[in-house]
């Protein structure tokens, strides 16, 4: 039997030596499983959101502006004015070799915000990483742009090795009235590739979405996310401010379908949010995030909130 089995390439999805295969049958086919399963479901090297908040709406956050801006949609950092920093683990299906981890800073500056992100994806066997360098930056109270520029990282176990990628990111935001924003990003817009076999490419995604707010306790917000190689999403979210404190969200996302709620806490220095999301033929993914902010003794009066 000759041993000299080639694979075109280390990180082909769905696409393995027949050498690994026979030789960790178990382990290939659960490798298999999974790996195809994290491309269907966007894994973060197509631009996973970070953040409960988000995904206990349905996986909006196109206007959302936070720490997690620095990786959702830059243009967002450009409203942010306070430094703050936060950590998110998404445990996917309650399967540990699906778990999603990140953590985001962000610094303010005179007309914007400089952000910073790192995401993690996978297992031993399969695991991605991408780390971004943002910046924000708003032009008046109503209107920010922002950009982003990503290294990537995929690994197909010690055998075979890694992939390194460069992508961007553009995004806006404007605020077209007190109670309607719009928002744009565009992830990957120059096609960055993947792998030679098959002209293999980072997908590129853009997304487009409103939120419009009922009042200062209720926010109604849609979106439409679409991968150029795949069918659109529609994500659809609802915050309802209850008490100072304590925010209450719910969200809907199609292709597949997915259903989503979650609370959030304010405390002084710290926000913590929670979410759950769950799909019909794979079970739940519960999430958590908590961000640290440390606030300007000093507002201005001006000082725009989305």
């Amino acid at each position: 039997m000759d041993n000299k089995i080639v694979c075109e390439s280390p990180l082909e999805r769905g696409r393995f030596c027949p050498r690994f295969i026979r030789g960790n049958k178990i382990r290939g086919v659960f490798f298999l499983m999974l790996l195809t399963l994290s491309f269907n479901l966007s894994a973060q090297i197509g631009n996973d959101l970070i953040g409960a908040r988000s995904t206990a709406m349905g996986g909006f956050n196109v206007t959302l502006s936070d720490v997690w801006s620095s990786n959702n949609n830059q243009a967002g950092l450009g409203f942010v004015e306070d430094l703050s920093g936060g950590i998110y683990y998404e445990n996917r299906f309650l399967l540990k070799e699906t778990s999603y981890k990140a953590g985001a800073f962000v610094l303010p500056v005179k007309r914007g915000a400089f952000g910073l992100s790192v995401t993690s994806f996978g297992f031993e066997l399969y695991n991605e990483t991408k780390a971004g360098l943002s910046y924000g930056m708003r032009f008046g109270d109503k209107f920010s742009m922002g950009v982003q520029l990503n290294y990537l990282n995929t690994s197909l176990s010690q055998e075979y090795g890694s992939k390194t990628s460069i992508t961007g990111a553009v995004g806006l935001i404007a605020k077209l009235s007190k109670e309607l924003s719009l928002g744009v990003h565009v992830y990957n817009p120059t096609r960055a590739k993947l792998a030679e076999y098959d002209n293999e490419r980072v997908p590129t995604i853009m997304k487009l979405g409103l939120d419009y707010r009922f009042s200062e306790k209720v926010m109604f917000a849609v979106s439409t996310e679409k991968d150029v190689n795949f069918d659109a999403v529609v994500n659809a979210g609802i915050e309802y401010h209850i008490i100072e404190m304590l925010y209450l969200r719910a969200g809907i996302s199609t292709n597949p379908t997915q259903y989503a709620f979650g609370f959030g806490m304010q405390l002084t220095h710290f926000k913590i949010d929670l979410s759950s999301s769950f799909h019909q033929t794979l079970g739940i993914t519960p999430a958590i995030s908590i961000i640290y902010t440390r606030k300007k003794k000093a507002k201005k009066a001006t000082s725009p909130s989305i």
